[in-house]
């Protein structure tokens, strides 16, 4: 920014008329490549109608014999193989010269990320993006890095693992869906593979011409829910995201809001963080439940009071509030380089107004809110009860989001909001100073979210 600053002002109007310039040049080189497309089509057109014409027609309006080889193939065959071939040749061009003029939709390319943490609503609030259809949506991309590069917590190797995370980040917005075949397992042959985490999730990879047809004797590990589709074919799925406007991607293995600042900056990119939270109550409550195995020592101490909390555990939760928090302060101290693509949003506003909350997101990050969309947040927020197990995300969300309170031990909310005050102060969250405060239904947890969180 000092050197532009530093040019003179008839460079810097000449730079920028450049830059106009260009701009037309490629719309120019789109339109021409559309005349000659179209000309060429006419053409080969004319030529099959004539061809199509029985030997006699032809014989007789040359004036010549027809040859007995034409006769019997009238050269049909040939003409329909070069008729396909020009069609892919034209699809192939058409998507080409998309690109080069921004995918020839009026609206600029916007790339979203969903930052999270396990159990706080991420992939609920990620169908919204889901849902959409000109969005390329990703769903847990990171789950395969983190399988496959170990890395142990705090001090380097945390920094080693934010850094790896955040290059493969980049590579997937920019559709170069080809950097996880490093990490899934195992290798895709061909760029195919039935391993990829979730595939289900990510309505993108369960569309034509993504999905291609199901190959018998081939277990698919991660499917699709509602079609049956062969291996992922990774080519196929990089060019559905480069044909689509927007991409999208939800993750819960990245909280060092610092460590993404060369993806804002990234001219490639436009790149808008939502970053979501929930109370970290309600966030242990859920993965004592989710991932039971993980804390037997909470659930034995909490019920039984025998087994002793180890200072281990207590530390491993403040550390995860910490990290969440500091990320949000950053972004709340809206520096230079995040300001207008750092969004902080809570869980339980989203339950609570879930269209309200969709349209203030979709706002922010610059994307039309489709009918499509709220459809979804209509059918998948009214149910009578919660859906199919822990990993649902069709429940009755204005009554469910706070019930942990009713189940969860007083002593154990007292360790949870000890470790995690500074952050629960930040995002809103009271602390209940009593049994009696924690149950009472008509005492509320949660102070106004403040309209500072859009930066």
């Amino acid at each position: 920014m000092e050197i532009r600053r530093a040019l003179p002002q008839d460079i810097r109007e000449l730079l920028h008329c450049l830059k106009m310039r260009s701009k037309y040049a490629v719309l120019l080189v789109f339109i021409i490549s559309l005349v000659i497309i179209e000309k060429e089509n006419n053409f080969i057109s004319r030529v099959s109608d004539k061809l199509k014409q029985s030997p006699q027609a032809l014989a007789e309006a040359n004036s010549t014999e027809v040859s007995p080889a034409l006769a019997k193939n009238s050269s049909l065959a040939s003409l329909q193989e070069l008729d396909a071939a020009f069609s892919q040749l034209k699809s192939h061009l058409y998507n080409i010269t998309l690109q080069l003029a921004g995918d020839g939709d009026p609206g600029p390319r916007r790339h979203v990320l969903l930052m999270a943490t396990t159990r706080t609503g991420s992939s609920f609030v990620g169908e919204f993006f889901n849902q959409q259809g000109s969005i390329f949506y990703l769903f847990e991309p990171l789950w395969h890095v983190e399988k496959t590069v170990t890395f142990l917590p705090g001090g380097a190797s945390a920094v080693g693992s934010a850094l790896v995370y955040r290059d493969v980040l980049k590579q997937l917005l920019l559709c170069d869906l080809y950097i996880l075949e490093n990490f899934i397992s195992p290798v895709p042959e061909g760029h195919l593979t039935p391993f990829l985490f979730r595939r289900g999730s990510s309505h993108s990879l369960c569309e034509e011409p993504v999905c291609t047809p199901s190959t018998k004797k081939v277990f698919e590990k991660y499917y699709c829910k509602n079609r049956r589709c062969g291996p992922l074919n990774i080519t196929l799925a990089a060019e559905a995201c480069r044909r689509k406007q927007h991409v999208a991607l939800k993750t819960v293995r990245i909280r060092q809001l610092e460590f993404l600042q060369p993806l804002v900056e990234d001219p490639r990119l436009d790149l808008r963080i939502i970053q979501l939270v929930r109370d970290p109550r309600a966030v242990l409550a859920s993965r004592m439940v989710a991932f039971s195995g993980k804390y037997e020592t909470w659930k034995k101490w909490a019920s039984e009071g025998e087994a002793p909390l180890r200072e281990e555990e207590v530390q491993r939760l403040r550390g995860n509030c910490e990290s969440i928090r500091v990320s949000a302060e950053l972004g709340l101290r809206r520096p230079g380089w995040l300001r207008g693509r750092y969004m902080l949003v809570r869980y339980e506003d989203v339950a609570r107004a879930p269209l309200q909350k969709a349209r203030e997101m979709f706002r922010f990050a610059g994307l039309p809110l489709t009918p499509q969309v709220e459809e979804w947040i209509g059918k998948n927020t009214q149910a009578p009860r919660d859906g199919n197990g822990v990993y649902s995300t069709c429940k009755n969300s204005s009554e469910q989001f706070d019930k942990w309170r009713f189940s969860m031990p007083f002593k154990l909310a007292q360790v949870v909001q000890d470790a995690c005050a500074p952050a629960m102060q930040l995002f809103g969250y009271k602390l209940a100073s009593s049994p009696a405060a924690l149950a009472n239904r008509s005492f509320s947890l949660l102070e106004e979210a403040q309209p500072a969180w859009v930066t």
